[in-house]
């Protein structure tokens, strides 16, 4: 009980939350004061009340109303979604990137209290909802916070990814089916090497369409990885629901993609640039060579050119990271990198990380939107990300499914 107790007061005093502030949401109904609202599909709302009952919101009016929490001089809009992470990366107590694959020195249990250090991290950064591919271990993380046990984002998981060693199509139909038989929520493809070895591709067109076609009849959705067109191409045609990363992708890909309808999740900026600050860190680990940083630095600019292009041609992008050791906890740089050096309109880069995301992930009848009936996943930034970009790096208030998480005071002025 005494272990129970010291956890609750940890949660406590860091979220810096009264004991009242934690169980608000379950006791009676509350109204957040925004004086600017957006609502994750590109409306704007002044001066409005937003009422949450329990985990939802249950209306959005401009009625005079005493407010639970004053919001003024902030930017309210839902919390944002990553569709990219991996939550148990971490820096070792060496300054190290962690590779499970060569460390042998650290427990599983060890490695679980990071993925929980990473997960609030996360959460506090704004993230309500993030998607973690993928470890094995993210499904009891995943259990833990959707229990209330720990505090972090609503997490998806693909657990283990299909790779070039997985075999043949039927070997591959196989695999599908067992990792979602363990609880997987979506299912990883490899179709291309990493961007550290050229980003070749790894896969048929007869494997990816045996993985992506496995996925759909599970009801499962599948993701691939593919850094140059070949593989993309593979995942477009086989119906996957989007590519992630394609950093080389040639116009007529992306025309394809547009045309169907998959979604983009490019990873250009805040993945690269971590690596590369963090050099020291991860290099001499797995592909992380000079070689490898060679291609990562070229990566950059080739990444903001097809970004580009892509937002051109109306393809779907959406808002993953790819981040890990180093990143996680500082996800919404992503959102500096895509409007300073991508060009993105802020607007268009909000929607690509709540409504777009939301429905990429098939959850856009709860997540991604503020609007009566959705779950109150609501967050506030000190200033207008519209007109500041820095915006995004100042979240001052966080709330999941109807609980206040964060609520400090913003720059200059005072929490409620």
């Amino acid at each position: 009980m005494r272990a129970k107790s010291r956890l609750l007061l940890w949660l406590v005093f860091t979220s810096g939350l009264t004991m009242p502030e934690m169980a608000r949401g379950q006791e009676r109904p509350f109204v957040l004061r925004a004086a600017t609202l957006i609502d994750g599909k590109g409306g704007v709302m002044r001066n409005v009340n937003i009422v949450v009952q329990g985990p939802r919101i249950t209306r959005i009016d401009a009625g005079a109303q005493a407010a639970t929490y004053d919001l003024k001089g902030l930017t309210v809009m839902p919390g944002w979604i990553d569709t990219h992470v991996h939550i148990d990366a971490h820096f070792d107590p060496n300054g190290k990137s962690h590779s499970p694959a060569s460390a042998k020195d650290e427990t599983a249990q060890q490695t679980m209290l990071y993925a929980v250090e990473n997960a609030y991290n996360v959460l506090m950064a704004g993230f309500t909802t993030v998607q973690s591919v993928g470890a094995p271990l993210d499904k009891d993380l995943r259990n833990a916070i959707a229990r209330g046990t720990i505090p972090g984002p609503r997490l998806l998981t693909s657990l283990r990814p299909v790779v070039e060693t997985t075999g043949t199509p039927d070997q591959i139909r196989a695999f599908v089916r067992q990792v979602a038989a363990e609880g997987a929520d979506l299912i990883k493809i490899f179709a291309t090497k990493s961007i550290r070895e050229g980003g070749g591709p790894t896969l048929t067109q007869a494997q990816v369409d045996a993985a992506c076609g496995e996925a759909k009849s599970l009801g499962k959705r599948a993701i691939v990885h593919a850094q140059g067109p070949e593989g993309a191409r593979a995942a477009i045609l086989a119906g996957c629901t989007s590519v992630e990363h394609g950093y080389r992708l040639t116009d007529d890909v992306l025309d394809l993609m547009a045309q169907r309808g998959t979604y983009y999740d490019p990873n250009f900026g805040l993945l690269l640039h971590n690596y590369i600050e963090n050099k020291d860190k991860f290099l001499g680990i797995g592909n992380f060579n000079a070689k490898g940083f060679e291609y990562m630095e070229k990566g950059i600019p080739i990444g903001i050119d097809t970004f580009k292009r892509a937002m051109s041609r109306k393809v779907k992008i959406i808002f993953g990271t790819d981040v890990g050791a180093g990143g996680l906890g500082r996800n919404f740089e992503e959102f500096v990198y895509r409007v300073r050096d991508g060009g993105q309109p802020p607007m268009e880069a909000i929607i690509s990380a709540t409504s777009r995301a939301a429905e990429s992930i098939r959850l856009q009848d709860r997540i991604g939107t503020l609007a009566p009936g959705m779950e109150a996943d609501i967050i506030a930034v000190d200033g207008n990300p519209l007109e500041d970009v820095t915006a995004f790096r100042r979240v001052v208030f966080v709330m999941k499914g109807g609980k206040v998480y964060k609520n400090v005071a913003p720059r200059g002025g005072t929490g409620s």
